[in-house]
């Protein structure tokens, strides 16, 4: 943005989301001088600048929701909000795919989304790299764990140099296996990641986007029209003891355990993400020790 006027001697700006300001002569200053830092002008910027921040994580939420959800997404919405830089971002290059009347996803049409400028229809690059415009009324962002051949999808992305903002080919996804024992197998793979205090878990789970209630990390995700409870334990009580993570597991709405053979892809791969996110900040042991 611009540079704006704060008295008679300084002028500030946003860049990046700072506050950055230049002398009368216009030369950048290290730091914002003491006699600015409560100026209108510096204040303003400070709160365009927190506003800006809410937007774009609400904006990538979004998105993500429409994703983990697979939901159905009116074209006309997508052309109303391309023209917001932020969006856009976050919608570039996220593998589409048109629905038809009944709702059914029309895989042979999907395509990587590059334009979708109102009363264009929507610009993609489809798998063949070939540009073209689709008239869907509604489009699906499908979850990766759903899209079919997604190393080939993934192989053409690099190859095109795609840089997604909202992490979708890319995403780690884990495909529910066959059979009941290979499926509590990986139900309790990633259990049994210690922590020195409890606090650490908690604080990682947050800062992921988990809900942290009752000695668990949750993640809810709605697959096939009902939600479905991602958790793992990860200890409960002073937030300064040491704490070992359970086994995940999944529930309905009242609670009740869904038996993993019921679980759905999407909620099923979400979930092991969670386990996953969680035992990766575990404390790893030092070769040798305590033998």
């Amino acid at each position: 943005m611009g540079w704006v006027a704060a008295g008679t001697d300084y002028e500030v700006s946003l860049e990046s989301g700072k506050v950055v300001c230049r002398n009368a002569k216009g030369t950048r200053l290290k730091s914002m001088p003491k006699v600015l830092k409560e100026h209108d002008a510096v204040v303003g910027l400070r709160q365009l600048a927190e506003w800006l921040k809410r937007h774009e994580e609400s904006c990538q939420a979004e998105v993500e929701r429409w994703m983990v959800r697979s939901l159905p997404v009116p074209a006309a919405v997508l052309g109303q909000v391309w023209v917001d830089e932020v969006w856009r971002a976050n919608l570039t290059d996220v593998v589409i795919v048109p629905l038809a009347k009944d709702g059914k996803w029309q895989t042979e049409q999907a395509g990587l989304l590059r334009d979708a400028e109102a009363g264009k229809g929507l610009g993609i690059v489809d798998l063949d790299g070939e540009s073209k415009r689709l008239d869907a009324q509604r489009v699906a962002i499908p979850h990766p764990v759903l899209l079919p051949d997604l190393a080939d999808l993934r192989e053409f992305a690099t190859d095109l140099g795609v840089k997604q903002g909202t992490l979708q080919l890319f995403r780690e996804v884990w495909h529910k296996p066959g059979g009941e024992t290979e499926q509590r197998a990986e139900a309790a793979r990633f259990s049994g990641a210690k922590f020195q205090q409890l606090r650490h878990v908690q604080t990682r789970a947050m800062q992921h986007g988990y809900r942290v209630q009752g000695g668990m990390a949750t993640l809810r995700v709605w697959e096939g029209g009902a939600p479905i409870a991602a958790s793992v334990w990860i200890g409960e009580g002073d937030p300064a003891y040491e704490t070992e993570t359970g086994d995940l597991f999944f529930a309905d709405p009242e609670g009740r355990l869904v038996p993993l053979a019921k679980v759905p892809p999407v909620t099923w791969s979400e979930g092991m993400r969670l386990a996953a996110t969680l035992h990766a900040g575990r404390v790893v042991e030092e070769e040798g020790e305590n033998q």
